[in-house]
């Protein structure tokens, strides 16, 4: 069991502030979506969570089991899916899913033609990556993602390039391996994504300047 609590963070890129002063816990018992627009921050904070990016203000605080977890060493806890992280276009399904399972153990052993089958994908085992479609590459992050054994998960607008059939299988996806995970969902506010979810983060109520910033301001 994995608690992750923020406390007063914040992120700036040069001067701009992506967001700033937030606070919040996620545990198992408390899946979150954030919520926004495009380019409201939504990304940089999953990032920020993942351990992937440094927040300018503020600490991350990482628990397991009630023990805390070295930043350096949080990433081993996560498994994410995002349009920004690509699959390798060279390997074909089946490598794909072997390559993931080396980094990241899968639920119950799962086989990659296991994976492949979750995924509605075993006629295209021996496709290229290359060849897929946006819909197909789309289901096959999600399902690395979700299908890894790993206490948190993250989903960065899930339902991307997903037709209805795979909205569907996502949402059947998701509740059969979301119990006792913690879970963080970013959205454009399309609920099939995080209707799951019981904890909203709106970014746009955390885009003020931190205090400490506007007291260099006056000098």
């Amino acid at each position: 069991m994995v608690k992750i609590t923020l406390k007063d963070v914040g992120k700036q890129y040069n001067s701009d502030w992506i967001f700033s002063n937030l606070s919040f816990s996620i545990t198992p018992d408390s899946p979150t979506a954030i919520l926004g627009s495009n380019g409201s921050g939504k990304s940089t904070l999953l990032q920020v969570i993942l351990s992937s990016i440094t927040p300018t203000l503020g600490e991350i605080i990482y628990e397991e089991n009630g023990s805390i977890v070295n930043v350096e060493n949080a990433y081993r806890l996560m498994s994410i899916s995002a349009p920004y992280i690509e699959l390798i276009e060279e390997f074909t399904l089946i490598e794909v899913i072997d390559f993931h399972r080396r980094l990241k153990p899968l639920y119950n052993n799962l086989t990659a033609m296991d994976v492949a089958g979750i995924c509605q994908l075993e006629k295209n085992s021996e496709k290229l990556i290359r060849n897929f479609s946006s819909g197909m590459k789309q289901r096959v992050k999600l399902a690395l993602a979700i299908l890894s054994d790993t206490p948190v998960l993250l989903l960065d607008e899930p339902t991307s390039n997903l037709d209805q059939a795979g909205i569907d299988w996502y949402i059947k996806l998701i509740s059969q391996y979301q119990n006792d995970r913690t879970i963080v969902v970013s959205s454009n506010s399309i609920e099939l994504e995080y209707n799951f979810c019981n904890q909203i983060i709106d970014l746009l109520k955390y885009k003020s300047i931190p205090e400490t910033d506007v007291s260099l301001l006056l000098f």
